[in-house]
């Protein structure tokens, strides 16, 4: 194999190992990427935790950039504390070193079966998840193969003088064989493949170890890199702090791992001596090392970070607080006043949301279901800020009433944000179904819908005066309603086993059980409404019953 015929089948080569991980990736992520995101989402308290979370998601990703950017993307939004964002990049690192290990065994004889049975799944169109599962069987035979196929290409290089000439001349500089390592890491958007290079040519001779060692050091700095790049326009700039800061990890790693080769080398050396396993374990030796060296300095390394890149505020984004006086902390009831301002805000945008709901039930538009389900992401952001601002409150400078008032307004933050997360995880899936599949409602499904739409928006107007007022008569008036949409929906519910039963009044079955379903979505919305503040002002004076239970006749009986 000669000319030009020998690199193009190399590139060739390695673009099939690398369609074979971006089918491995898209399959995992299209099957479980909401509870990927969820596993990365509960490992908000615990840095451990986080680590553990990034390994099992990129081991099952087979990509550290793809967990990187939902860690980055959470972070940005503030639903995850930057210190566990960046365990979970430690984490995700040390996941990579998994897929190599497996791949660093020859196992390409198993690679048609996995192909044919990725095939045969891939065709069970009908059952969604065996698809996606398929197309991961099919990437993880394509990399087989692809492994297989490069280390029959990279062998003949041994007996070509040109060739030794190159790398002997390469492999004389650990500096150029990281630089090398980590041009091929940000061109192939993958340390994996570079690591697999480097294991492939050290197995065969082409490369002494200590170069291929340093190959590895390049391809962890270079895959480090373009999330880094892919965020400098960024305008967020919290959003470039998890990059910034693996960036950075990768930085002193590699440093380290340049003045340590021959130390490492030798230790290595005396667990396998074999280049192709030496190569793999220091890939997850290095990784193991940084996530130990960093893990417990991850407080202060955050701080740095923040110190580097400050959150940008804009008085024009809704999701920036507005009257959160870090100064006024120090005086709780002026404190208590803000937040309690700052609360009423999140209520102004419940009911914007609910707002784009009535608009999204008048004209089925994608657009406005769209817009309507960010302000719920304003939400988030801003009941965070609330809360981060009062556990900043020093307790012991509360009195009783402050303390009150401290629970009333956390009670009706954390329900305006429920009542958001309905609307965007429920009601406006719905709403959004309904526009997909064109279901019509008669004039009076779709009037009662929008009148009970009209109903919460007053409601959350109730919600609020009395957050700022206390006034009982209208916690009792708001307290009533939540009877009203249970009544609500259970006509609705004998409404939609009639028509079942009749077929008439033109609506079909599925349009019925969509009604049902979003006035149902509607009564829990409510229900949040009453909770945030009608029953803690209700309960204060002794107006809530503990139980809506009768008392049974054998206790009476006793």
């Amino acid at each position: 194999m000669t000319g030009l015929l020998l690199p193009l089948t190399f590139a060739g080569t390695v673009a099939l190992f690398l369609w074979g991980i971006h089918m491995v990736q898209t399959g995992v992520q299209r099957a479980f990427a909401a509870n990927l995101r969820v596993a990365l989402r509960h490992t908000l308290s615990n840095r451990f935790k986080a680590l553990l979370a990034g390994i099992g998601v990129t081991a099952a990703l087979q990509s550290s950039t793809a967990t990187g950017l939902m860690a980055t993307s959470f972070a940005a939004q503030g639903l995850i504390a930057l210190v566990p964002a960046l365990a979970i990049m430690l984490g995700a690192n040390i996941g990579t070193t998994l897929i190599v290990q497996v791949l660093s065994f020859d196992l390409w004889l198993v690679a048609p079966a996995l192909i044919l049975v990725g095939f045969i799944m891939f065709r069970s169109v009908s059952k969604p998840v065996v698809h996606d599962l398929g197309r991961v069987m099919i990437g993880l035979g394509l990399m087989l193969i692809a492994l297989h196929q490069l280390l029959e290409l990279v062998e003949p290089l041994e007996q070509m003088p040109e060739a030794r000439l190159w790398l002997a001349q390469v492999s004389a500089s650990p500096v150029v064989d990281i630089v090398i390592g980590a041009l091929l890491a940000w061109v192939t958007h993958s340390s994996v493949a570079v690591v697999v290079l480097a294991m492939s040519v050290a197995g065969q001779g082409i490369i002494d170890p200590a170069a291929a060692l340093a190959i590895v050091l390049g391809a962890n700095l270079g895959t480090a890199i373009n999330p880094m790049l892919e965020g400098a326009g960024a305008d967020n700039p919290v959003a470039r702090r998890l990059p910034l800061g693996n960036l950075l990890n990768r930085g002193v790693g590699v440093l380290l791992g340049l003045v340590l080769i021959q130390p490492s080398l030798t230790l290595l050396s005396l667990l396998d001596p074999n280049p192709t396993r030496l190569v793999t374990n220091y890939h997850m030796a290095f990784n193991l090392v940084m996530a130990a060296l960093f893990l417990p300095i991850l407080t202060p390394y955050a701080r740095l970070l923040e110190r580097l890149l400050p959150k940008k505020l804009d008085p024009a984004d809704p999701a920036t607080p507005k009257y959160l006086d870090r100064a006024a902390r120090e005086t709780p009831i002026v404190a208590l006043g803000g937040a309690a301002r700052e609360a009423l805000r999140l209520a102004d945008l419940l009911r914007d949301m609910l707002y784009g709901v009535r608009a999204a039930m008048l004209k089925g538009n994608r657009t406005t279901i769209l817009a309507t389900r960010r302000l719920d992401d304003v939400i988030d952001e801003l009941d965070t800020a609330i809360h981060s601002y009062l556990i900043g409150l020093d307790p012991e400078t509360l009195s009783e009433a402050d303390r009150r008032r401290f629970n009333e307004i956390l009670t009706f933050c954390a329900n305006m944000e429920q009542a958001g997360d309905v609307i965007d995880r429920t009601l406006l899936p719905h709403c959004q179904k309904r526009v997909n599949r064109g279901l019509a409602f008669p004039d009076e499904a779709e009037d009662d819908l929008l009148a009970m739409v009209d109903r919460l928006v007053t409601n959350i107007g109730l919600a609020a005066s009395l957050f700022m007022t206390e006034d009982p008569r209208i916690a009792r008036r708001l307290a009533d309603e939540k009877l009203a949409f249970r009544n609500a929906v259970e006509e609705a519910t004998l409404t939609h086993f009639m028509q079942l039963k009749a077929a008439s009044n033109g609506a079909t079955p599925e349009a019925s059980a969509l009604h049902l379903d979003l006035m149902r979505d509607m009564k829990v919305i409510n229900s949040h409404i009453v909770a945030a503040i009608a029953y803690p002002v209700l309960e204060r004076i002794g107006e809530l019953l503990p139980s809506r239970m009768a008392t049974s006749s054998a206790t009476s009986a006793e």
